[in-house]
């Protein structure tokens, strides 16, 4: 009996098909092909951007559920093995050479421009950091798989090792001091023609939601190749340091829970998929690490625990970890890993612990439920504190989340009332392609109507990993969330000194931006700095969901509704989206419109779909921050 990737079954001659067509695809990407730009060159992508239904490549080449076309991987065994908690990252106390506030190219420096902020804040603390090629078990049950990984000379490990840092003027958290960071990252992954059929060994590592200097942003066309390093400089300041809050930056704009991942323009998608990624801790006075002081969260790193959450696709014949360079849209997998394992456990005591939510993709949502398979009628709760990297004004009490690929949320899970139980986070949000999650009609009319995703029963979904509660009660220092309070958010007042509006479609096969693909060369967005702008945008793609991210500042959601109706929205996520955000959800058929403020510093910067498929066929576009900005407007 044979199954594709959705659990479905499939005919022995449309197995065999869909082996041949996997087959064929293999061979063409051993013998060169790498991205969208050679599926053109080859004639293998038709004007409308559908795959040329030749030489056995895909019968999927007209389907609207690629999915479907996709031989299920082997079969594994689930919670046999404990969840993987990635290790701090380990500073070094030099770095030879010396780092250098121009770049150091012959030394074999990559980058092309100076720091901005090297004087001002000059780096404390130095971490050597190596991506290279690494054997991993992610599941007993499959072999060895050769992953991309980040290595300091401690530990190396996919997901990589996490930094946790105190920001820059803070004295009190659990690390004792601030820390301005340089982390330089050494290319040592393997030649394109050992990579397993995907990914490409030329990098740009972005520090996603960092308020980073461009220079050190992970700017997807500041790549660089074998052999060769890039010094990246995170000064871990408030927001604002440098204009509206002189010498302090804003506390309410303190971030908390941010992400590292490969970057590189056209194989975002590849090389995050292999392995590419890990977290980055911000700690400061308030946020301290500690549960016994400040807000009084659960301590870190006991009690206080990141999971990368991906979903992934092997091949049903070597089991090895298998990427689709044909599938445009978007790829989903039949295998759920958390920290790089399949279904692990995690056997936790009966007190609060803080989890910290990361959807790395590539194209899958999640709607995050706690399940007791032996009572499915229980309506678990637990608590919201955080969307992407910031606190919330106060906890949010959900029996649900949803998040889309590269947003966060931290939640606080109080497992005394499971003692002696074990439980499930289980994602219960039925996808069935790149579209994003199945949409049934909208609920209601105007303010009540919704973007309503289609919710599998209770234990119907996906079991992502297993709690293990301990019946043995313990001591917890954290703070009750029902009597927390964290930051205020700041002011959204000021007139826009420019309105923009983005366009979201799809053009000849290719995501798009106002009708134009990704050019690196091209600056599209001249922004004034130290300016207040809206930026408004537009969902064209029909039945197709977004998740939009914008570097280096965050936003506000200050609207959302439908143009086709005019009508006021209000999707379940709007109650913890009352916050700073990095990635916002464009909805079908949606206009948001989003408060910002530019500050601190200057340089290029992309806004782009995260649906790294949708990134990588070219939803993406280059703005600027420049002090003769603010004159331009994209036209939609």
């Amino acid at each position: 009996m044979y199954f594709n990737v959705l659990g479905e079954k499939v005919s022995g001659a449309r197995y065999r098909e869909m082996v041949n067509a996997a087959k064929n695809r293999r061979e063409l990407i051993a013998a060169g092909l790498t991205s969208r730009r050679d599926l053109f060159k080859m004639g293998l992508l038709t004007a409308g951007g559908m795959l040329v239904p030749k030489l056995g490549l895909s019968a999927r080449a007209r389907s609207v559920r690629p999915a479907a076309n996709q031989l299920a991987s082997p079969a594994t065994r689930s919670f046999v093995q404990p969840l993987f908690i990635m290790p701090n990252t380990t500073p070094v106390p030099s770095l030879n050479p010396a780092p250098t506030i121009c770049p150091d190219t012959s030394a074999g420096e990559s980058r092309t421009r100076c720091h901005q902020g090297f004087v001002q804040f000059p780096p404390n603390r130095f971490f050597n950091v190596t991506q290279q090629a690494i054997q991993v078990s992610q599941s007993p049950d499959l072999p060895l798989q050769t992953v991309w990984a980040f290595g300091d000379g401690t530990n190396v490990c996919s997901p990589g090792p996490t930094y946790a840092s105190g920001y820059f003027g803070s004295s009190r958290n659990k690390f004792g001091t601030s820390h301005s960071n340089l982390v330089r990252n050494n290319n040592a992954l393997p030649p394109v023609n050992q990579n397993g059929g995907f990914g490409i060994p030329s990098v740009t590592t972005h520090l996603h939601n960092g308020h980073t200097p461009s220079e050190s942003d992970g700017f997807p066309c500041d790549f660089f190749e074998i052999g060769h390093f890039y010094d990246q400089h995170y000064p871990n300041v408030l927001a604002g340091i440098n204009s509206n809050f002189p010498g302090t930056g804003d506390i309410n704009e303190a971030l908390s829970t941010l992400w590292y991942h490969d970057h590189r323009v056209d194989f975002t998608s590849q090389n995050t998929y292999k392995g590419l990624l890990g977290f980055y801790l911000l700690f400061n006075d308030l946020d301290t690490g500690d549960e016994t002081t400040g807000f009084r969260l659960p301590s870190y790193p006991q009690f206080d625990v990141p999971l990368a959450f991906a979903d992934k696709v092997y091949d049903p014949t070597t089991g090895l970890l298998s990427f689709d360079l044909f599938n445009l849209d978007g790829i989903l997998g039949d295998k759920f890993l958390v920290n790089g394992r399949v279904q692990p456990f995690f056997q936790v005591q009966p007190r609060r612990y803080r989890f910290r939510l990361l959807d790395t993709g590539p194209s899958r949502f999640y709607e995050f439920f706690l399940t007791d398979l032996n009572n499915l009628s229980a309506t678990n709760q637990y608590w919201v504190i955080a969307n992407d990297g910031n606190l919330l004004p106060a906890p949010v009490k959900v029996t649900s989340v949803r998040i889309g690929v590269a947003e966060r949320v931290d939640i606080i899970i109080d497992f005394s009332p499971f003692a002696g139980k074990t439980i499930y986070l289980e994602n219960r949000l039925n996808q069935l392609n790149g579209q994003g999650p199945v949409i049934n009609s909208p609920g209601g009319t105007g303010a009540t109507e919704c973007n309503c995703p289609e919710i599998l029963p209770a234990g119907g979904g996906n079991l992502l990993m297993q709690f293990r509660v301990s019946g043995t009660s313990v001591v917890d220092n954290s703070a009750d969330p029902n009597t927390q309070t964290f930051y205020s958010l700041p002011s959204t007042a000021g007139t826009p000194a420019v309105v923009r509006t983005f366009k979201f479609d799809r053009l000849n096969g290719q995501w798009s931006i106002n009708g134009q693909f990704m050019d690196c060369n091209n600056i599209r967005v001249h922004v004034q700095p130290n300016s207040i702008e809206h930026w408004i945008l537009t969902n064209a793609t029909g039945d197709w969901t977004h998740p939009v991210h914008i570097h280096e500042e965050e936003h506000q959601i200050l609207s959302r509704t439908t143009p086709s109706t005019g009508s006021a929205r209000n999707p379940p996520t709007l109650a913890v989206e009352r916050s700073r955000k990095d990635v916002v959800q464009l909805h079908p058929d949606e206009r948001v419109e989003l408060f910002f403020r530019f500050r601190d510093w200057l340089g290029r910067y992309p806004l782009h779909c995260h649906n790294v498929i949708h990134e990588d066929h070219a939803m993406m576009l280059r703005w600027e921050i420049d002090p003769n900005g603010g004159d331009h407007v994209e036209v939609p």
